[in-house]
């Protein structure tokens, strides 16, 4: 990424770049296994929020540092003095859900690019992203059950809308590590790709997804997440999105690239 332009954090522990229409959200802890700590709970949203108001940004993409781990759960050694009353706990829970919440409402697509282990609060990550690539090394699982500690419902529900129920239980029931091909047939990742070739994939996957209408993205996110609600789904907002897509200069120029055999360049408007 030689024409990559680095994005300032607060957070020594989280690295932002941008390079043309990716923007790279790398979790830098790799002698932990880029286990997440309050810091970069905290610098999530920020970057998050940086890169969804850079229109040169179509695609983001999570990953984590070295070749050991995406990101192997949270960093209990923190916890003594992160989590050590219930002030400093119930403000470290606050700030991975508004991490959480943040990748789950940006608006551009994500996308986990995962390597190594992909475990417990890691896992969390990647399933609050859109799409998940992995390498055919990749492990996953959450230990939960091996800690006695309990999961939280609205966790359970998003790995439930992948995997299903049946398969939820037994992640959680076994915590054991699964593997890449066990992960993909269960729905809990889009594909899995040799080592070698995660990079070059990856690119080549963010550009594709970069010449297409932001507009039609967005609004497909946003429907996915309405529709997701069942019976509460706002579906006058689902219509509204679809009418905007049709009322912009986007759907104009994809139409003339159309007729005229040429790629389209979409603006986002």
């Amino acid at each position: 990424m030689n024409d990559a332009v680095t994005v300032p954090v607060t957070s020594p522990h989280m690295l932002a770049e941008i390079d043309g229409p990716i923007g790279w959200m790398t979790f830098n802890k790799p002698e932990r296994r880029n286990a997440v700590s309050l810091d970069m709970w905290e610098a999530m949203p920020e970057i998050l929020h940086r890169f969804e108001s850079d229109p040169a940004v179509r695609v983001i993409v999570l990953r984590g540092a070295g070749d050991k781990a995406f990101v192997s759960g949270a960093d209990i050694s923190q916890f003594e003095k992160a989590r050590s009353s219930e002030e400093a706990n119930a403000y470290y829970d606050r700030m991975s859900e508004l991490a959480g919440k943040a990748l789950a409402e940006c608006g551009k697509p994500t996308i986990a690019m995962i390597r190594g282990f992909c475990i417990g609060g890691g896992l969390a990550i990647a399933i609050g992203c859109d799409i998940r690539i992995a390498t055919d090394e990749s492990k996953f699982g959450i230990p939960a059950s091996r800690l006695g500690l309990g999961y939280g419902a609205p966790g359970v529900k998003k790995l439930m809308s992948l995997v299903g129920p049946s398969y939820t239980k037994e992640i959680f029931f076994t915590a054991r590590h699964f593997s890449a091909a066990e992960a993909q047939v269960m729905g809990l990742i889009n594909r899995v790709v040799p080592i070698a070739d995660l990079e070059a994939y990856m690119r080549h996957y963010c550009a594709t997804i970069a010449d297409n209408a932001p507009m039609t993205m967005n609004a497909l996110k946003r429907t996915v997440a309405e529709v997701s609600r069942g019976h509460e789904a706002d579906w006058e907002l689902c219509d509204r999105l679809v009418k905007q897509c049709f009322a912009s200069q986007d759907y104009i120029e994809g139409r003339r690239a159309f007729m005229e055999k040429r790629r389209p360049v979409f603006r986002g408007n």
